[in-house]
């Protein structure tokens, strides 16, 4: 199936510009069209994108669902939130956004009136407008405090994370190991430890600058030593991997009867967990030793819609480079098996 397009959808679909409450955003909604595709809308639907960010897919899924579906949008951002509902206040009471973590999920569904969505996307990890902006601490490119809070109006900053540890670099390796996938983490562990011994720790610059003193530098390697450093630290304050876990069941539990999930992920940690959910939910009929047949698996049942992971094109890589670890998985939910 094609996506379902309306007319008033922006013609450059990978760079939607778009003016709607007095406001223009630019923003690059990854996998766009074939997001799309995988949650196939339905006419007059209702839809949940549990990680609106800066609003785009949202934007397209309500065009391209009838001029009589609705969306709720879900964001532990509260930035997000507040420029998902100027940008999109054009749709009027078809979208209401609401401040808080997919995990919730359930219980802000039940609350406004999304108990049996047709529909529900995850857009997991961070986002194009938190990156691009150096004082919300997620990016060494452009110096700024050491943040990296998802909700920036509660919880542990970065630089207070790493006051707690108090030189334990234990700890630390552990973080960057499980969180990062990164092959040297003892060696920057250590490292960060005893810098933060001899002064706290406050800055991007001065903890990316750490970690690649650590490691000799980049020696031409395409990607800036402290990458992976940075993704652990992000997850483990914000908690992602018990969000997500928390989040899938959630979404599974919630969709209709034919209802899809859509989860785009950014790292093999998160891909992990979003198959091995899907895997448990998908099942299989076993035979019984007695005679007859069994479903095992865990319940609600889902398919899955495609059966291996959708990447971007090269296309769409060369016009927005962060969209190159992007994968997407798609299931649907039937009845259980008899």
């Amino acid at each position: 199936m094609k996506p379902i397009y309306s007319s008033n959808l922006p013609a450059k679909r990978h760079h939607s510009i778009f003016n709607c409450g007095e406001i223009i955003i630019t923003h690059k909604p990854v996998l766009l069209e074939e997001t799309i595709e995988a949650l196939s809308p339905k006419l007059n639907g209702t839809y949940i994108d549990g990680t609106i960010g800066g609003g785009g897919h949202a934007e397209a899924l309500l065009n391209a669902s009838g001029a009589k579906s609705r969306l709720m949008g879900i964001d532990r951002d509260p930035d997000a939130v507040e420029r998902c509902k100027a940008r999109l206040s054009c749709f009027g009471d078809r979208f209401v956004c609401v401040h808080s973590d997919f995990a919730s999920m359930t219980r802000v569904a039940q609350e406004n009136g999304f108990n049996k969505p047709d529909g529900i996307l995850l857009d997991l990890g961070v986002s194009s407008f938190q990156i691009d902006e150096p004082e919300r601490g997620f990016s060494f490119i452009a110096d700024g405090p050491l943040d990296m809070r998802m909700d920036n109006s509660k919880g542990m900053t970065v630089a207070e994370y790493l006051d707690m540890l108090e030189g334990d670099w234990q700890t630390l390796a552990t973080v960057l190991r499980q969180y990062g996938e990164e092959p040297r983490a003892t060696k920057i562990a250590k490292a960060i430890a005893a810098e933060q011994v001899k002064s706290p720790i406050k800055t991007t610059a001065r903890l990316a600058s750490i970690v690649e003193k650590a490691v000799g530098g980049r020696k031409g390697a395409p990607r800036h030593p402290a990458t992976r450093t940075f993704q652990a630290l992000r997850i483990a304050i914000n908690a992602e991997m018990e969000q997500l876990r928390d989040g899938l069941e959630s979404a599974i539990s919630l969709l209709a009867e034919d209802g899809r999930l859509a989860v785009i992920s950014f790292h093999s940690i998160e891909d992990r967990i979003v198959k091995q959910t899907f895997r448990a939910h998908e099942g299989r009929t076993v035979s019984l030793q007695q005679g007859g047949t069994e479903w095992e698996g865990k319940t609600p049942v889902v398919v899955r819609v495609n059966r291996r992971a959708i990447k971007p094109s090269d296309n769409e890589i060369s016009k927005n480079p962060r969209a190159r670890s992007a994968k997407l998985r798609a299931v649907r939910r039937i009845q259980t098996p008899s």
